[in-house]
């Protein structure tokens, strides 16, 4: 298996702001081999998965910065989590002591190889091998994490500074309990792991974008940032990150997991947000310091 086989880099012609597009979860790929191991239909495995997150982000291409996307699917090995963070309940042998077994998200079945799809839905028929978690870290999760970095390094070189746009979406379920004590739907939540991802004029500049296009927008609750927000932001490195979390229902019928009629409406929001931040990054950037050509 080839890097080929697990990512997409979608360029623009001329990559002209310090920006990657990241989008982890919209991958759709259930190979055979694991397809014999579950118990579930296809559609249920991929309730977990961030249906068409890759298309409804993709004006950053426009906007001058490339997206990195995954090609399989959540429910086969999840990339915004640590490479070991797995649970001990689904495999054969006792899971060595530095793995970390013991993580919230682990409890609740969600780490890097899923125990449950998104509701609480077992995924496999029984316990699996040890090496078969090891198989698809080594072939899936670390070529995506290289891929990340090594955009990221690319436009930190360049300028000094660079932005990940970590795209997601989540289930309307999902921020119910919030809602209770609004009284507005919740549509959109940043997370910048509680200012200490990205510089705030990033966060609040991304906030008034979608606060000015009628979306109601918190911050980091219940999503403060995964894995790739916690580990890629370091502000006083010049290297910022920042996680948008849009509500699936804003755009998808969610039981049956196909578009609405609200999704290029709020593809154009996206496409504004894109550009909003790309020309943020610009103006702090001399122009002429940030020639890349994409490849």
């Amino acid at each position: 298996m080839t890097a080929e086989d697990v990512l997409e880099i979608i360029a623009p012609a001329e990559w002209t702001v310090p920006m990657v597009f990241n989008s982890p979860h919209s991958g759709s790929l259930l190979p055979p081999d694991f397809l014999n191991q579950v118990r579930l239909d296809h559609r249920s495995l991929r309730l977990s998965e961030d249906c068409f997150v890759d298309e409804l982000f993709g004006g950053c291409i426009a906007a001058g910065a490339p997206m990195l996307r995954a090609l399989f699917s959540r429910s086969y090995i999840d990339l915004n989590r640590e490479p070991y963070e797995l649970d001990q309940r689904m495999f054969f042998e006792q899971l060595p002591r530095h793995f970390n077994m013991s993580s919230p998200r682990v409890a609740c079945g969600l780490g890097t190889i899923p125990k449950v799809v998104a509701e609480g839905q077992d995924i496999y028929r029984g316990r699996i091998l040890l090496a078969e978690a090891l198989n698809r870290i080594e072939c899936v999760y670390r070529p995506y994490h290289r891929a990340l970095s090594a955009l990221l390094n690319e436009a930190h070189r360049a300028t000094g500074r660079v932005l990940l746009v970590d795209c997601h979406s989540m289930p309307s379920s999902a921020v119910s309990e919030i809602q209770a004590h609004n009284e507005r739907r919740i549509d959109v939540v940043l997370g910048d792991r509680y200012a200490a991802s990205c510089d705030p004029l990033i966060a609040a500049t991304a906030e008034d974008c979608l606060r000015n296009a009628g979306l109601n927008v918190v911050r980091n609750r219940p999503y403060a940032g995964g894995f790739f927000t916690e580990n890629q932001g370091h502000p006083r490195l010049g290297r910022h990150a920042l996680q948008v979390e849009i509500n699936r229902c804003l755009y998808i019928d969610e039981g049956r997991q196909t578009k609405t009629a609200n999704f290029n409406a709020m593809k154009g929001i996206l496409d504004t947000l894109a550009q909003t931040l790309g020309s943020l990054l610009a103006d702090q950037i001399p122009a002429i310091d940030f020639q890349m050509a994409a490849e």
